[in-house]
C-alpha cells in the first residue's frame, strides 16, 4: 500500500498529455507508446473538447492529429487556436502527421516538431516527447 505522502509526491511528478482527434485504435497506440513515461493521457475529439480539457487541468503536452477523427477537419486549426490564446500558448503542441509539409506548417505557428504514426515508437519520437515532458 502506498502511503498518502508518497502518493502525493508521485502525483506531483506525473505529467498530463492531451491526445486530440485520434480514433480509438490510434489513441490506444499513442497511450501504449506514452506508457513508458509517467503520464496521464486524456482525450478530446474537437476544438471545444480540447479547450474544455485544457481549462479543466494543467496539461504538459498536446498531441493533435492532422485530420480529426470526429469530422476529418484540419487539426492545424486547433494548433492555431491554442497558440493564439494567451492562456494556452505556453502549452507545447505537437502535430501528429507523417507529412513533412504539415509538420512545417505547425512549427511555423508555434508547435514543437511532432511525429507521424509510422514513427510512433521510433527513438526520435521518444526523444522528442521526453524533451518536452522533462521541461
Amino acid at each position: 500500500m502506498i502511503k498518502a505522502s508518497h502518493a502525493t509526491s508521485l502525483q506531483a511528478m506525473s505529467k498530463t498529455v492531451l491526445d486530440v482527434g485520434n480514433c480509438g485504435p490510434d489513441h490506444s497506440a499513442i497511450r501504449k507508446m506514452l506508457s513508458r513515461f509517467e503520464v496521464e493521457v486524456i482525450q478530446a475529439h474537437n476544438s471545444a473538447g480540447t479547450l474544455q480539457a485544457l481549462r479543466a487541468k494543467p496539461v504538459d503536452l498536446v498531441l493533435v492529429n492532422r485530420k480529426l477523427d470526429e469530422d476529418y477537419s484540419d487539426g492545424i486549426e486547433i494548433v492555431k487556436l491554442l497558440k493564439a490564446d494567451p492562456e494556452l500558448a505556453r502549452v507545447p503542441v505537437m502535430l501528429v502527421t507523417n507529412l513533412e509539409e504539415y509538420q512545417q506548417q505547425a512549427i511555423a505557428i508555434g508547435a514543437v516538431r511532432g511525429f507521424g504514426k509510422l514513427a510512433l515508437n521510433s527513438a526520435e519520437t521518444i526523444a522528442a516527447i521526453s524533451d518536452v515532458l522533462e521541461q
